[in-house]
């Protein structure tokens, strides 16, 4: 399945996303409906299994919508089993170092690129993923090129190593985590404050300047237009905000 991110992202076309936390593939379905280019899966803070999120993910492909997936941990079976899942890509929480960086590379990404195992999986069409590319070493390149590798800024010292973050070979982008940036800048909850503002400024000129993507949370259209406008490649809501400010508007709407 194409890759919307990266098919929009070529054109220089904007991409509007939203995490899934609400545990049932309706809310996947109901979402690329709604006209959304894409989900991601958040194994981090959902109450998912791998089981659970692979159905998230097939109820995704059925609708036409692409399928990202939020890791629970930076560690090797969390990437793996997401992306033999068939997640076009991960998010990756609290990444502080370069270090870090390079080593989610090393699992996320096959070779040359990386060094991510390959199996019979799901993603790999069982086995024959490699006999429709032309050959194994055809099948990596394609992978490696669909699969999309974000951490996220979401700390001090992700921010203050930005830069060499971004310039890692095979990360492909950021997304900035707003409210634990805030938190560890000592802001809490302080969206506007100018440093919060300086930092958004930073790792979108990094992102830029590295010719990565970079995404950020937006609650609300009014957030949404302002960050697209300031430059950011996309904006990602929440199935459960979905659900929270129609409710809230319906009742008020009746009740006043």
């Amino acid at each position: 399945m194409t890759n919307t991110i990266l098919v929009k992202a070529s054109k220089g076309e904007k991409t509007l996303g939203a995490f899934v936390n609400i545990n049932a593939p309706a809310s996947v379905e109901i979402l690329a409906l709604a006209g959304l280019d894409y989900v991601i899966i958040d194994t981090e803070h959902g109450h998912y299994d791998i089981e659970k999120a692979t159905e998230l993910i097939l109820a995704a492909e059925a609708r036409g919508i692409t399928a990202i997936a939020r890791v629970r941990a930076t560690e090797r079976p969390a990437i793996l089993k997401l992306l033999d899942a068939g997640a076009k890509g991960l998010l990756i929480p609290y990444i502080k170092t370069v270090a870090e960086a390079k080593q989610i590379v090393s699992w996320g990404k096959y070779r040359p690129v990386g060094d991510r195992g390959y199996g019979f999986t799901r993603a790999a069409s069982y086995g024959h993923g490699q006999d429709e590319a032309g050959g194994i070493m055809e099948f990596f390149a394609a992978m490696n090129a669909n699969t999309l590798l974000i951490p996220q800024c979401e700390t001090a010292e992700c921010l203050e190593s930005i830069e060499e973050i971004l310039a890692v070979p095979g990360i492909d982008g950021i997304f900035i985590g707003p409210f634990d940036l805030s938190i560890s800048l000592g802001i809490a909850g302080q969206f506007g404050h100018e440093t919060m503002l300086a930092a958004y400024s930073r790792v979108l000129k990094a992102a830029k300047d590295t010719g990565k993507l970079c995404y950020i949370l937006a609650t609300t259209p009014e957030d949404a237009k302002a960050k697209l406008a300031q430059g950011f490649d996309g904006v990602v809501s929440s199935d459960v905000g979905f659900l929270k400010s129609g409710a809230a508007e319906y009742v008020q709407g009746i009740r006043g």
